[in-house]
């Protein structure tokens, strides 16, 4: 397993202040985040309808418009057909720009196949450092700030936040109970795991995410992780999407 994002971070404003007790500026270290958004998406029934030919064109004019931000976003894609009753969809998007996933997803919408589909869920988050890297990037290192991502067949995305105990609890006391997880997390050598920070984006607090080839090892360490002591402190009901990553094309194929 490979544990992401998960070390105790420093401050990263050096002590932030209100006022300043001086009249030089103050001066910030340069932190290169990325927003990270999972959005999850259901078809219609009424595209099953629609002739083949009619659909073949649709789903190239959204392909289409889809490539167009290749460029500026690492983006993946998965199919949840046959895995989830609430989204059938899901773009894994990574970038330095809210305004270009803003501007992505209203020119997808633009499209005759977008005016077919619709939001379940969107789950936008940030790194504390650059994280993800496009293929064929940075040699083939990988280290907690610089990591590859979309190389595994699965992708298992938890939402989640910490009941008000937790953060009674020392640094210290925190960090031993998060040490517990990593060491569990060790052990699975084939598993990713993302943590990335959704504070003052929406309910949720922490996005976690997990790739692997191997779905039966995904559900071992699920049940190893939940006997911990520090799973007490995460509330219950939150969803863990099951996501298969194919082309978007296939993902297009796959809606019928």
């Amino acid at each position: 397993m490979q544990l992401i994002d998960l070390e105790k971070e420093k401050s990263e404003t050096g002590g932030l202040r209100l006022v300043s007790d001086n009249r030089e500026p103050q001066r910030f270290p340069i932190i290169e985040k990325q927003f990270v958004n999972f959005m999850f998406l259901r078809i219609n029934p009424d595209w099953r309808k629609l002739d083949a030919e009619t659909k073949r064109i649709f789903k190239a004019e959204f392909q289409i418009v889809f490539d167009k931000f290749n460029e500026n976003l690492l983006l993946f894609s998965y199919s949840l057909v046959g895995f989830d009753s609430k989204a059938d969809l899901m773009f894994w998007r990574i970038g330095y720009s809210l305004d270009l996933i803003q501007e992505m997803t209203a020119k997808l919408y633009g499209t005759n196949l977008g005016s077919f589909i619709e939001t379940t869920d969107n789950y936008l988050s940030v790194t504390k450092k650059m994280m993800f890297l496009p293929a064929g990037e940075n040699g083939s290192a990988e280290d907690r700030y610089h990591v590859k991502a979309g190389e595994k067949k699965y992708h298992f995305v938890h939402p989640f936040a910490r009941h008000s105990d937790w953060y009674d609890k020392t640094g210290e006391e925190r960090d031993a109970l998060v040490e517990e997880n990593y060491m569990v997390g060790k052990k699975f050598e084939n598993i990713k795991i993302y943590l990335t920070h959704a504070f003052g984006f929406s309910d949720q607090e922490f996005i976690v995410s997990f790739e692997t080839d191997e779905p039966k090892d995904f559900l071992a360490l699920a049940e190893e992780l939940r006997q911990t002591s520090a799973s007490r402190f995460i509330l219950r009901g939150m969803p863990v999407y099951t996501c298969r990553q194919r082309s978007l094309m296939e993902c297009l194929d796959a809606l019928g």
